[in-house]
Formats: structure tokens, C-alpha cells, sequence
């Protein structure tokens, strides 16, 4: 095997491109995996130009990325489960599995508060290389990785390994009653495998908040009853005219600025639970509206999550997958070929400027 792979990395705040570095070497327990399908994520743009973190925190050239199915090339000496040649969906979230945080139930800080986050993650103190390069590390493979079932398109199983798992976590974060009232702000690819997430887990009624056609397209398709056009109309007051002034049962937040936290707030009913798993890339402070928060008395809940990671979680969202429950792959917009589609593809994210755009995945190779 080579010593040295390319990448395509964060150079700086605001700046991305090629680097070259030396293949990851692994420890006992790790797998070197080859990426066949990648895709970008709205995250990655907050990372790169949003400087989310503080400049002096982090560790430049960073190699971006963190979807991915490949093929296992290499495997650690205590790897039980997998060989080469094994295809594999990675998680966005690769915990070590070995700490008290994964006994105190929170394997996504595993480390540290989102170290379970390693892939791309731009800080010195945990983050590490991301999988936009030729070949990337996988902690703990045995716990991390996901034999991609018969049955199941690696380009279905890519969506597994971030937009699932983190709009699922937004709809279970959300505490859904059976039969109940959501509302979902934001409708891309997270936003609307939340309302798969929340159909699948009982809700009744789904309030989607978006405006590109093709993704209220997509929304009616995974399970919204209602349509709220933000660019149209005021959402907290057309979705309190929808509910007849009575509010929603729970809320997902799935894209949008700060001020998203406020609208959903407003729109939840005394009691109702707010689910976050938005990346606010910018500010200092969240605003809670004080009098719609009931002076701090509403019993209205906020939970904010990183999206659960490993590999049962992606074994069970293949499933879903694999039995019909889901189909993710309705959310490619853009199908791009080769490794060195990458930063095209990444540029659509970027600009999302594309009235049909929803999700581009890079195929590498089939």
C-alpha cells in the first residue's frame, strides 16, 4: 500500500482544497477503510465558513467529511467482525466505546462534550482526518462499523450514516405522543428524514416549515400533512391558525438561525418538547422568548443531541431500509462521479443555489 493518500481538506477558516498525507495507520481494534460513496453535509459548511470553533483551537489542514460507505482494506489485530473486502456503512459518529460516558448513556460525548464527533472535526483535542480522502481510520471498528445487508444500494446506505440517524434523533428527542401534532422546522435532507422519523414513530399530523418545491415535494412523500412557507407566511402564526391557536405536541428543529428556537417555543403547547439536532454554526446565545416560555413555567421542554452513532444504530436503520420502511435515496438531487468530485459536490452545498437541489453523493465507485 501507498504511504501517502489525498484529501480534500479545510485549509483554513473560510478556505478548503487538495492536501496530500500519510495513509492512517491503525492500533489494535481500528480498520482502514477505501470511501465508495461520500456525500457532503450542511455541517461541513458550517465548520469551514461559519467558524464555528475558535481558529486557535484547531488543527489545519483537516480532511473534510463524515458520510460514507467503503470497503474495508485493513483491520486491527483484535478486529473480530470485519475483513478486507467487507462494505461497511460508517457512522458521522464514531465513538470510543471504552469510556464511563458510554456507562453514563451519552456515547456521542464519549471523551468530551460531541467528542464522539471525530470525523472532520476541525479541533486539535479529539477530531481527526474526515473521510473525503482516499482511505480513513475507523476507531473501534467491531463497535463503529455496518455490514451493508443484501438488498440495501450503497447509495441508500449512505444516507444511513448521518440524515437518518440525526433526523430520527430529532423526532426521538422530540418525545412524539402517539397520534400527536409535530411541527418541523427546516425541510432538507435532515428535516425530512425527521418527518420519516416522526410518521414512523406515531405522529398523526406533521406541520412541515420549508419553501423549495422539490423539498415540499419530498415532505408530502416522507409523511408532512401540512406545508408552512416561511418565505409566504409568519410560521408560528400559520401554524398556531393550522392547530386552531392550541399549539403543537412537539417540534423538530432541523435547519434554520437562531431565531428558529424562538418559533418553536411559541408553536408548542404547554407540556410539549422541543427536539434539536440543528447545527448553529454562529452566535454567542440562543433567545428562549420569555412570556411564551410561561415566565420559565411552561413545562416546555428543550433537548439538543448529537445524533446517536455505532454500529447497532446503523445496523437498525439499514433495517428500516431493508425491510421498506424508508427510502432515503429519494433525497439524491445530484449523483456526481469520481473522487475527484468532491469539491463540486461540496460547492453545491455550499451555495445551494439550485432550486432543485436537496442532496448531491459523490459515487467513487460502485
Amino acid at each position: 500500500m501507498k504511504e501517502k493518500m489525498k484529501g480534500f481538506a479545510m485549509l483554513d477558516l473560510g478556505k478548503t482544497g487538495w492536501v496530500e498525507k500519510p495513509v492512517p495507520t491503525l492500533g489494535p481494534y481500528d480498520a482502514l477503510v477505501r470511501p465508495l460513496v461520500v456525500a457532503p453535509c450542511t455541517s461541513d459548511i458550517h465548520t469551514v465558513y461559519e467558524g464555528a470553533f475558535p481558529r486557535e483551537l484547531c488543527d489545519f489542514p483537516r480532511i473534510l467529511g463524515h458520510e460514507a460507505v467503503g470497503e474495508v482494506v485493513k483491520v486491527g489485530e483484535k478486529v473480530r467482525d470485519f475483513k478486507p473486502g467487507d462494505r461497511v456503512a460508517v457512522p458521522a459518529i464514531t465513538p470510543d466505546w471504552r469510556t464511563l460516558d458510554v456507562q453514563r448513556g451519552y456515547h456521542q460525548h464519549s471523551g468530551g462534550m460531541l467528542a464522539g464527533w471525530k470525523f472532520s472535526n476541525p479541533l486539535k483535542s479529539g477530531g481527526k482526518d474526515g473521510v473525503f480522502a482516499e482511505y480513513f481510520h475507523v476507531n473501534d471498528a467491531d463497535m463503529n462499523l455496518a455490514k451493508i445487508p443484501e438488498g440495501v444500494s450503497l447509495e441508500q446506505a449512505v444516507f444511513a450514516t448521518d440524515m437518518m440517524t440525526t433526523g430520527f434523533h430529532g423526532a426521538e428527542l422530540a418525545d412524539i405522543p402517539l397520534g400527536g401534532t409535530v411541527a418541523v422546522f427546516g425541510i432538507g435532507p435532515v428535516g425530512l428524514m425527521a418527518i420519516a422519523g416522526a410518521k414512523l414513530l406515531g405522529a398523526a399530523r406533521i406541520i412541515a416549515v420549508g419553501s423549495r418545491p422539490r423539498l415540499i415535494e419530498l415532505a408530502r412523500y416522507y409523511g408532512a400533512t401540512d406545508i408552512v412557507n416561511y418565505k409566504r407566511e409568519n410560521p408560528v402564526q400559520k401554524i398556531l391558525e393550522l392547530t386552531n391557536g392550541e399549539g403543537v405536541d412537539s417540534a423538530i428543529i432541523a435547519g434554520g438561525d437562531s431565531s428558529v428556537i424562538a418559533d418553536a417555543v411559541k408553536v408548542v403547547k404547554p407540556g410539549g418538547t422541543i427536539g434539536n439536532v440543528n447545527y448553529f454554526g454562529a452566535g454567542d446565545y440562543l433567545p428562549i422568548p420569555r412570556i411564551e416560555w410561561g415566565v420559565g413555567m411552561a413545562h416546555k421542554t428543550i433537548r439538543g443531541g448529537l445524533c446517536p452513532g455505532g454500529r447497532l444504530r446503523m445496523e437498525r436503520l439499514l433495517a428500516l431500509i431493508k425491510y421498506g420502511r424508508v427510502d432515503p435515496s429519494k433525497m439524491i438531487s445530484h449523483r456526481l462521479k469520481g473522487f475527484d468530485a468532491i469539491p463540486e459536490a461540496f460547492e453545491l452545498m455550499r451555495r445551494k443555489d439550485l432550486p432543485d437541489l436537496c442532496k448531491p453523493i459523490v459515487v467513487i465507485e460502485e
